[in-house]
């Protein structure tokens, strides 16, 4: 009897020995179960439950409770419920838009957005969250992709919008301004339309058509091809989301910080779906500020922080205070965090939980490190790879596809080897593809993966899972490149840029810099016979055409660009050099805010930029 009750005391010790992680994995495999199990006893609710009723059941249990913070203003569940049928009874009354027609939301981090939102729900319509740095050509294209009937801009953005009017007239589109005037014909003002308005419930048969294959947002995602590809976020999706911070341990008594974009995918679906599912309170930022990040945090009594890696390392290339430790921050929920960013932000700010996830807009699979293991995205286990299943495979980053073996299948990758991260699509991990766009739609689809006849989605993301079943993110295939937190799109900034008319090719691509997240914008170009280089125009031009995020910051004058046999740009080479004038002997140049050009890239420029004296 003594041996089996020593046995029994010792096996805990022996596994944590062994299997240091086993518990946190039980831990983890039973909370996967309980959101399973959430998730389907939803499903099977009738009429068919959506996020949209999980906050009518929070505005009825916590009427009075605080659901936004925005500055010095408050907005408590029932207000904001009450607003949000104001702005839907106010659109219902517009002659060109009927109930299930999708809504263009062109908006920044303010109320009126989540408000806006809320009502477009209640009305049974998809909303196109419009990233609000767009302007002129990818604007429009935006708007298009998604066949919205009706745009409503923040009143910020009514120069944004005058820039394409007249396209947006010539399709009869309603054009709707959260101003009290508007002094622009084919502009309505809304904001008084809004104010007049009755307040009362939206009845359910308005969304008696919506269902959970239905869209529910469009957001925006940069390609390898060029402009911006609308995903599509169905109703069933937003479900499933739900659940982000329930999951992480949030609860109705926390506050988050929400200064992430909320027409991107973790401002929306994780600070705001997810604040939707706990009930928490959210202090919603126009922008982040890495000199009033800390200040709001202590001011608001914030318990969640969102981040990004840029974020943390923004937060820690600030000047050190001596009050850096003294807030109720407990729990930072995110991605793309480096190592050594990590471990400093723990050392700086104190014993915060860093909840590093993987996911992607579009994607059908995602990562949690529920351990805490520094630089790893997330933890793999059997029973995840059952309910979702994935595969690392050998990646031709030259050719730019996967490599096949003689059956014509991939080539899974062994433990520590980089591979391209693909997950089958299944009835419970699909794959909605993009609106309007079915070429990039099957560009995801990967087919014959590891049997002959089978389909996965490939995320353009390299990976590497070592010994203890940690998963590693390595790098992004293709052309694409993160910078500042967005995506960009080579094609598309090279597109822009050969709009000029002293550059004839260009080629943009994304080079490092030391002490930065991502990479930074840089294009190879070549001139238009006879025609000098132009920087304050090519300045102007940019700067009106392309967010600041991708703009290149570097440009390089070549002879000729280089291209394969099938005329397939090449940037390897490129991305190899970067902006090193030791390197290269031709023109450099890079952006300067100051003088409104590009001028000529020194080596004491360089130096300084190598060295962190100026930055990027």
């Amino acid at each position: 009897m003594l041996l089996i009750l020593a046995t029994i005391l010792i096996i805990p010790f022996i596994l944590k020995t062994f299997h240091p992680y086993v518990w946190m994995d039980m831990l983890y495999i039973r909370d996967l179960v309980c959101m399973l199990v959430r998730f389907l006893s939803r499903r099977r609710r009738r009429p068919l439950f959506l996020v949209l009723d999980r906050f009518l059941e929070q505005s009825v249990a916590h009427p009075d409770k605080k659901f936004l913070v925005f500055g010095e203003e408050s907005y408590t569940y029932s207000y904001t419920d009450l607003q949000s049928n104001k702005i839907a009874n106010a659109l219902r009354a517009q002659s060109g838009y009927k109930a299930g027609d999708t809504v263009a939301m062109f908006m920044g981090n303010e109320p009126s957005f989540i408000f806006t939102w809320l009502a477009l729900t209640k009305l049974g319509s998809p909303a196109a969250l419009l990233n609000h740095n767009i302007r002129s050509k990818s604007l429009l294209h935006c708007f298009n992709c998604c066949k919205a009937s009706v745009l409503i801009a923040a009143s910020d953005l009514k120069d944004a919008v005058k820039d394409v009017l007249p396209s947006l007239l010539e399709q009869n589109v309603t054009v709707l301004l959260m101003a009290k005037d508007s002094d622009t014909t084919g502009i309505q003002s809304f904001s008084e339309q809004v104010e007049e308005a009755t307040d009362a419930p939206l009845p359910r048969s308005l969304r008696s058509h919506v269902t959970f294959k239905s869209p529910a947002v469009y957001i925006y995602t940069s390609g390898t091809t060029g402009l911006p590809k609308a995903a599509v976020v169905n109703q069933n999706r937003l479900l499933t989301a739900l659940v982000i911070l329930s999951s992480n341990g949030v609860k109705q008594t926390d506050i988050i910080y929400v200064n992430l974009p909320l027409y991107h995918t973790a401002g929306f679906l994780v600070g705001l779906i997810g604040s939707i599912e706990t009930g928490t309170t959210i202090i919603l930022k126009r922008k982040f500020s890495t000199s009033q990040f800390w200040d709001d945090c202590r001011k608001y009594n914030v318990t969640v922080i969102q981040y990004i890696g840029e974020v943390m390392r923004y937060l820690c290339s600030a000047p050190k205070r001596d009050n850096d430790k003294d807030h109720k921050v407990k729990l930072a929920i995110g991605n793309g965090i480096r190592a050594e960013i990590w471990r400093e932000f723990l050392n700086r700010f104190g014993n915060i939980q860093i909840r590093e996830f993987y996911a992607s807009t579009e994607g059908n699979v995602g990562f949690v490190n529920y351990t805490g293991k520094i630089g790893a995205i997330g933890r793999v286990n059997f029973f995840h790879k059952k309910l979702f299943p994935y595969a690392l495979v050998k990646y031709d980053t030259e050719l730019d596809e996967p490599v096949r073996d003689a059956n014509g299948l991939c080539i899974e990758t062994r433990k520590g080897e980089p591979g391209l991260l693909v997950s089958k699509i299944t009835d419970i991990a699909p794959f909605a593809g993009y609106a309007q766009n079915e070429e990039q739609t099957e560009r995801k689809r990967l087919r014959n993966v590891l049997k002959k006849g089978d389909l996965y989605f490939n995320s353009g993301d390299l990976m590497s899972i070592d010994e203890e079943n940690f998963i590693y993110f390595q790098d992004r295939v293709g052309d694409t490149f993160r910078w500042k937190g967005e995506n960009v799109a080579t094609t598309e900034v090279s597109d822009i840029l050969t709009i000029c008319d002293c550059i004839k090719e260009a080629n943009a691509y994304g080079v490092q810099v030391p002490g930065h997240e991502g990479r930074i914008g840089m294009a190879a170009v070549t001139l238009t016979d006879g025609v000098q280089f132009d920087g304050s125009k090519i300045y102007n031009h940019v700067v009106k055409c392309l967010p600041s995020y991708a703009r290149p910051r570097f440009i390089r004058i070549q002879d000729a660009v280089e291209v394969t046999g099938t005329f397939k740009q090449i940037k390897m080479k490129l991305v190899e050099q970067g902006f090193d004038p030791g390197r290269i002997h031709e023109p450099l140049y890079i952006i300067d805010d100051r003088v409104k050009s590009y001028i000529p890239l020194t080596a004491e420029i360089y130096s300084n930029i190598q060295s962190g004296n100026i930055q990027l």
